[in-house]
């Protein structure tokens, strides 16, 4: 038997900083704004390979839009986006707090990556179905969803509109084109394509997002979802949300350091876009050209969102014990509320003392349906009747749930 001439090792990739580190970012390919080139939406996945490991930046680090990527959003636009992720963090911010005072048993912010879920949302239509991750609440603030629902739904009081059945932040909403958040990592990919392949096969005109976590990018569902995708043309937007830690491990587990996200697309043939995903008008450009492309039949399209989580990655995370305490200060791609800001300053459309009114506003919306949805009870104070785990299974209720229902008294 032939033995190598040396012991073999293991090689367990380590983040670049510590608790107590200074934060270095080099790994990061980080290409200049404006220098991306935007090619035709029919254009075959292997003639644009570049866009897997490049970087779509729009917003330069004066905030001003350039390149061929610049969708040209009208300053009304600029402004809703803006105030909806305002609106966004504010709501996170208050929530968090609620479960600090132990209104909630449960909280995920969404902190400097706002402008994900928001511009996204804001683009697509309500009718397009979109199968979001934990961090998406944006989609539905985006789109004007009530806060006192969502806030009822995080105290699974009697309103809650899941009725007690999920965990809070978990929301579920199809007028608002928004599909129930499963706990399960990885399962919305395949659901976004098996449900976009069932639009294509009825003939219809509707769409599928998804988003994805870079960690999750490990989970079988996310290689079976990309196979479909591939196959049937599925009418998809299969987004990767690479906020560089997945819990308490970074990306470098799920293969981030090895190569890009987006460019895992490429062995099944599909389109890759790799975006700044602090970058509002990047993320909105970069989502446009997806959408043509499945609209016009051409199939789905991996866009890799490159953001921070600012955040600990829920209420029961202490992210000061992996990562150094000031990497989302150092986050070299900003704050995407920071970054729009300064853009429509620039723009002559916007300035600090709006801002600070809009901030206010947003801060007062909240607490106002703050108000309303704890007026019918936080966690433990009230909760959906007993009488509702009977229902919503079958269409006609079967007699052992009548027996049940009757030994309960409901």
């Amino acid at each position: 038997m032939k033995k190598n001439t040396r012991p073999l090792s293991l090689r367990v990739p380590e983040p670049s900083g510590r608790p107590g580190d200074t934060p270095d970012f080099s790994h990061i390919r980080m290409d200049a704004a404006g220098v991306a080139a935007r090619p035709e939406v029919p254009t075959a996945p292997h003639a644009m390979l570049d866009h897997a490991f490049g970087l779509i930046r729009v917003l330069d680090d004066e905030g001003q839009a350039v390149g061929p990527w610049n969708p040209r959003l009208d300053a009304e636009t600029l402004r809703r986006g803006l105030k909806a992720m305002i609106l966004t963090r504010a709501f996170d911010d208050r929530m968090h707090r609620a479960h600090r005072q132990g209104k909630t048993s449960f909280y995920m912010k969404c902190t400097g990556e706002e402008a994900i879920a928001v511009a996204q949302g804001m683009l697509l239509p309500r009718e397009d179905m979109g199968f979001p991750t934990y961090r998406q609440q944006g989609l539905l603030i985006a789109r004007g969803y009530p806060l006192v629902e969502m806030m009822n739904q995080i105290y699974s009081n009697a309103a809650d509109p899941i009725k007690g059945r999920q965990l809070p932040i978990m929301y579920s909403s199809k007028d608002y084109g928004f599909f129930t958040i499963s706990g399960n990592l990885g399962t919305q990919y395949p659901q976004a394509v098996g449900w976009a392949m069932a639009s294509a096969c009825r003939g219809d005109d509707k769409i599928a997002i998804s988003w994805i976590g870079d960690g999750s990018t490990a989970e079988s569902d996310f290689h079976s979802a990309l196979t479909f995708a591939a196959v049937y043309r599925a009418p998809v937007i299969l987004n990767i949300v690479n906020n560089q830690w997945a819990i308490s491990s970074f990306m470098g587990i799920a293969g981030g350091l090895e190569t890009t996200f987006a460019s895992k697309a490429v062995g099944y043939g599909l389109p890759a876009l790799r975006v700044d995903g602090n970058d509002f008008l990047a993320v909105w450009a970069a989502t446009a050209w997806a959408e043509e492309r499945a609209r016009s039949n051409l199939g789905a399209t991996v866009i890799e969102l490159v953001t921070y989580r600012g955040a600990p990655h829920s209420t029961s995370d202490d992210p000061s014990r992996y990562r150094p305490g000031d990497e989302h200060e150092k986050w070299p791609l900003g704050d995407p509320i920071a970054r729009l800001k300064q853009h429509l300053i620039g723009l002559g459309e916007w300035s600090d003392d709006r801002h600070e009114a809009a901030e206010k506003e947003a801060v007062e919306q909240v607490r106002a349906a703050g108000k309303e949805s704890e007026a019918i009870g936080t966690l433990g104070q009230s909760r959906p009747s007993v009488k509702t785990m009977f229902e919503d299974v079958y269409s006609t209720e079967d007699w052992r749930l009548v027996e049940q229902r009757r030994e309960v008294g409901v």
